[in-house]
């Protein structure tokens, strides 16, 4: 069988884009060349930062012969009817058409098309240039004279050679030259850029790929990877030193190179000071090298860079060059260092602010948040500023905190599982050593439960203070962890400075979730604050549309409470955040209606509410009694947004594998308890899977569906059970066995015991199976067959109490 090699060679493709262009080249080929009749053993793309490489094994030489029947009109249709079904089957007249005859139909025309099949070679021709012409890239550019003229090819870099080469291995491939903007596909490329740019000639992928090594260049982007690590690693261990990995950064340095040759740089000592995520950060993103640490003792002064030729000075100065340019950036980033730790030069512009928040601008973080609410930081038009978002999260936060303490309460309430950052001061020139600062004295007055509170409000006040910190500023992904940093160089209780970084959390489907009670309050503050803030405004996602990552915030509150087993019920935080969320809106509505000034907005928050906004606050919200259900308009907004609750938690549970059909048997529409949701779903899957559940849900099914056709008819059903009317003692045994199990049950739900709660239904199995094998449920006799109507109704009600069993298939 035939194989096909196609390569299309051009100057430097950016490496975020490589492994996907070529995955679309091999998509784009092998359904360009099934849907003309060919097949293929094998496919495999392959990259590097000068082409895109498509090895296909075992294609057939020629597509099939195709022959198709069109069936046409009645002979008697009209002139349209026949001039439409001639251009469908491609006849120039009606007489090439045969007629047949349909007992029942009458005569009608059927046109038998046939096709002859085409060799690959013709096919592979015809669908090339249209596949390099059309090819979509995130951006592309035209270049040369032929880039004045309308259509001319546009790809990612100039395009400069193309192979296309097809044949057995047997014989020598024959070159399909089909022609794009003036290229025409050969059989020859070049090797390295520097190393080897002399052309040569290829024959099928192994000839071409053997070549390549010899020209300096690895086709394999997996294998340019081995290759770096491995000698990273080697190279490090040879200085005593730990490569710091990096899977993100190996994939980008892979596609920078076509002949990846590691060497090690050198900076100076003293730029150790600056705390490792800032140097790993400066190193990385401006130069693309991997940082070295000492085994069990921080970050080396050395690094690791990916060369793409072999000097010959053995990368001397290539080395020298890239510590050069280190060095300048590490120089930057120990400023920001420094003066994030410095007072602001404006400190004594932030007073009202300061005052506002309760922060105390001694300390540098501190100055900070200030300063973000001073700026007057717009999180949202119509939500108010960052600094106002601020207040409603640490309003939330601390009505959140308890129930997260009490629902941890097995372990210390204030458990603080990582070190909170560096200690040693809030000097310019203090010295990061990694070490849990002195915690603050635990707040006075009220015991645990005032602890937790207070220090949640704290921990919420400075989370987002370092988004106006130097360091932030440069490097944005260091948001939350230069946040837990400076917490922790100010002597932030670990709780505290633990939030600063965590109460992100979870960024994604794999992140870890915060465990700390503090950060777990503040992270849930944080999100519902967004939820519902969207949701007040009306911009819930759409479709594939989620500007605003609404679905990601809240299937981080499912994982939060489910993962760390909070019991929460969220309907009270939500129309909590409504009610601040109403007065905020209040507020920003009749300001910007009073076109106050820049400085009047910017002093702007909760603390400058007027009288009459604060009665609006307790219009929709009375502190000893939510009543915001109270108002139909935010009681409909309640009830859209846990319906979103409960559509991300089918989500997220049938990722952990249960089914949907338990999902919905167990989540009514004011289930507001995800933990709780999540038990039962749990608990009634492996009670199911036993033979006692599945008798009993295919007789309580039995029960439902008699039930529902006689309510359906009309047929009294009596209110309750009465005893005196049984006949047979399967009637009286099962009367029993639901009185029992419903007793059981009852209790075991209310002890939140679900497993034993379906061990006191799976009682009821024999009972009801020997019901239904005695018993006749429409008895002649009218109260009898009401009582016993009435008995179905209580096996419906028992096992209602855990689940709606008619939900769930079986």
């Amino acid at each position: 069988m035939p194989d096909l090699l196609i390569e299309l060679r051009s100057e430097e493709i950016p490496a975020r884009m490589q492994r996907k262009a070529a995955g679309d080249l091999r998509k784009s080929v092998t359904d360009a060349l099934v849907d003309a009749g060919l097949t293929y053993e094998a496919a495999r793309e392959y990259w590097t930062p000068r082409r895109l490489v498509l090895d296909i094994r075992g294609l057939t030489a020629r597509s099939g012969d195709v022959h198709e029947d069109i069936k046409g009109p009645s002979t008697k249709a009209p002139e349209q009817a026949l001039a439409g079904f001639m251009r469908k089957a491609g006849l120039a007249d009606i007489s090439e058409a045969h007629i047949h005859t349909d007992p029942k139909k009458g005569d009608f025309y059927v046109a038998h098309i046939s096709k002859p099949g085409r060799d690959a070679e013709a096919i592979i021709a015809d669908v090339m240039p249209g596949i390099i012409r059309g090819f979509s890239w995130p951006k592309s550019m035209r270049w040369g004279k032929a880039s004045a003229k309308p259509g001319s090819l546009k790809w990612v870099r100039p395009l400069q050679s193309i192979i296309c080469t097809f044949g057995p291995e047997t014989e020598d491939p024959t070159v399909i030259a089909f022609e794009v903007d003036g290229l025409v596909a050969g059989n020859t490329t070049s090797g390295h850029r520097f190393h080897a740019p002399d052309s040569f000639t290829v024959r099928r992928f192994d000839d071409y790929s053997g070549k390549l090594e010899r020209a300096r260049v690895v086709l394999d982007a997996e294998r340019r990877k081995e290759i770096i690590a491995s000698d990273a690693r080697n190279l490090a261990f040879a200085s005593g030193l730990e490569l710091v990995e990096d899977e993100g950064l190996l994939d980008e340095v892979s596609g920078l190179v076509e002949w990846p040759v590691v060497l090690m740089g050198e900076f100076e000592e003293d730029f150790l000071q600056i705390p490792d995520d800032i140097i790993r950060l400066t190193i990385k993103t401006n130069q693309k090298c991997f940082v070295l640490r000492k085994p069990g003792n921080g970050l080396s002064n050395r690094f690791i860079l990916v060369s793409n030729i072999e000097a010959s000075d053995g990368g001397r100065e290539i080395a020298h060059g890239n510590a050069k340019v280190v060095r300048a950036r590490l120089s930057d980033a120990l400023y920001f260092w420094n003066t994030d730790q410095a007072d602001l030069p404006d400190r004594g512009k932030l007073t009202a602010s300061a005052e506002k928040l309760g922060l105390d601008l001694a300390k540098p973080l501190d100055q900070r948040m200030a300063k973000l609410d001073q700026l007057g930081v717009t999180f949202h038009a119509k939500l108010g500023t960052q600094g106002e978002r601020v207040e409603r999260i640490a309003k939330l936060a601390a009505e959140l905190a308890p129930v997260v303490a009490d629902s941890l309460s097995s372990t210390s309430p204030l458990r603080g599982g990582r070190t909170a950052g560096p200690g040693g001061g809030t000097s310019p020139q203090a010295t990061p050593a990694e070490v849990t600062p002195t915690p603050n004295p635990s707040p006075q007055g009220g015991g645990e439960q005032a602890d937790i509170v207070q220090l949640a409000t704290r921990a919420a006040m400075l989370a987002k203070a370092d988004l106006t910190t130097e360091v932030v500023g440069e490097f944005p992904e260091l948001q939350g962890v230069m946040g837990r940093i400076y917490a922790g160089l100010q002597g932030e209780h670990p709780s505290v400075a633990a939030a600063a970084e965590e109460h992100y959390k979870p960024q994604g489907p794999s992140d870890a979730v915060p465990t700390d009670p503090v950060a777990i309050a503040v992270a849930l503050a944080d999100k519902l604050d967004t939820l519902v803030g969207f949701w007040a405004i009306d911009e819930k996602p759409t479709g594939s549309k989620d500007p605003y990552a609404l679905r990601r915030a809240a299937l981080g509150v499912i994982r939060i409470l489910v993962e760390n087993s909070v019991k929460c019920e969220i309907l009270t935080p939500i129309s909590y955040s409504f009610g601040f969320l109403q007065a905020l809106i209040i507020y920003v509505e009749r300001r910007n209606a009073a076109k106050l000034s820049v400085d009047e907005l910017k002093r702007g928050g909760f603390s400058s509410l007027s009288d009459a906004v604060w009665n609006d606050v307790k219009e929709f919200m009375n502190r000893d009694e939510i009543r915001i259900e109270q108002h139909e308009k935010y009681k409909i907004l309640v009830s859209d947004l846990l319906s979103f609750f409960h559509d991300r938690l089918k989500v997220y549970l049938r990722d952990q594998g249960a089914r949907h059909d338990l999902i919905d048997a167990v989540i009514t529409p004011d289930s507001d308890d995800l933990l709780d949701i999540t038990r039962r779903v749990e608990a009634l899957g492996a009670f199911l899977d036993t033979e006692d559940g599945k008798n009993l849900l295919a007789g309580t099914k039995r029960a439902a569906n008699i039930l529902a056709a006689e309510e359906k008819k009309g047929t009294a059903i009596a209110e309750s059970v009465e005893p005196s009317l049984f006949e047979l003692d399967e009637e009286k045994n099962l009367f029993k066995a639901v009185t029992q199990s419903v007793s059981l049950a009852t209790h075991a739900i209310e002890n939140e015991d679900y497993s034993a709660a379906m061990s006191a239904l799976a009682a009821l199995r024999e009972p009801v199976d020997s019901f239904f094998e005695a018993v006749l449920v429409n008895a002649e006799v009218e109260n009898v067959r009401a009582n016993r109507l009435a008995l179905l109704a209580l096996i419906r009600q028992a096992t209602g109490a855990v689940a709606d069993f008619s939900k769930i298939s079986g």
